[in-house]
């Protein structure tokens, strides 16, 4: 979820707010289907790529439009949330369930975004080597949910 703030802080713009908000209502809708029981094939294996996905567009920081980085992250949410709702225990509401992972997943893209915008304002050339490094760590960690699968 960080890295979602901070693909869409890199992207910068109306990137900022639109890559996390379409992320957010995708995995909310996503996440009532989880909670109908609606079926979805491959959740765990989409949520690790979305990982090393996201990962590899922070680490080569790629520049791509808007509204193709909101329907790289909206695909990826179909997963997120999905895994949300499926898991969402029998014996709480689904709207307070449902408003839990939606509030705390807007939390962690802000975070994600206020890092981007952060590291932003340090010099080129350690602002760059921080994002590659940041990158890389989530692409090592998409291997690794990848590899447990």
């Amino acid at each position: 979820m960080v890295a979602v703030g901070l693909f869409a802080a890199r992207l910068g713009g109306r990137a900022l707010w639109l890559v996390p908000l379409t992320f957010v209502s995708v995995m909310a809708l996503a996440g009532m289907a989880g909670m109908a029981d609606v079926t979805l094939p491959f959740v765990e294996i989409g949520i690790g790529m979305s990982v090393v996905v996201l990962g590899l567009a922070i680490a080569f920081q790629f520049s791509i439009p808007t509204l193709v980085a909101m329907t790289c992250v909206g695909f990826f949410a179909i997963f997120h949330g999905h895994a949300h709702g499926v898991e969402m225990p029998e014996t709480v509401s689904g709207l307070s369930y449902g408003a839990g992972f939606v509030c705390a997943t807007a939390l962690l893209h802000a975070i994600g975004a206020g890092l981007g915008l952060a590291i932003g304002k340090t010099d080129q050339v350690y602002s760059r080597r921080i994002v590659q490094i940041a990158g890389s760590g989530i692409v090592i960690t998409g291997a690794v949910i990848l590899t447990l699968q």
